[in-house]
């Protein structure tokens, strides 16, 4: 299968409610995700007219507008670690996530946003989220 990657950067911090160890505090990353999309009908030919299979530029406008912008220059937590905390933060600064934003339960809430918008002919085969330079979760299409 022909495919075609785009690469983002954001920085964000997180913390896990309940967790065991450092992570449960607040702490920020360096995130960098891969995301991953082919066509979803593949003649086997050469690609027609532009020979582009889906514009980088149009690939990074619609993952920024699902994805990134709710991330980037964020602290994500979950609605259990703000109704037990209860930290003093400027709401524009939070993003309130639905489970722990670890980076599994990240790609997850990813993939759902860029399947929404990515246009029917092209399928989202996989997104891997660094979470550190030596560290990553990934999600694959079936």
């Amino acid at each position: 299968m022909l495919s075609v990657t785009k690469i983002f950067r954001f920085e964000a911090a997180h913390a896990l409610f309940d967790y065991q160890g450092p992570c449960s505090r607040i702490h920020g990353h360096s995130y960098e995700l891969h995301v991953q999309v082919g066509s979803v009908e593949e003649s086997g030919r050469y690609l027609s007219g532009t020979g582009i299979l889906y514009d980088f530029k149009a690939l990074k406008n619609l993952v920024q507008e699902a994805v990134i912008r709710h991330l980037d220059h964020k602290l994500i937590v979950s609605e259990k670690f703000l109704s037990k905390t209860k930290p003093q933060l400027q709401p524009d600064s939070v993003f309130v996530f639905r489970a722990e934003p670890s980076a599994e339960n990240l790609l997850l809430f990813m993939r759902l946003e860029i399947q929404k918008v990515l246009p029917i002919q092209i399928k989202l085969l996989s997104l891997r989220l660094w979470e550190t330079g030596d560290s990553y979760a990934e999600w694959l299409a079936d």
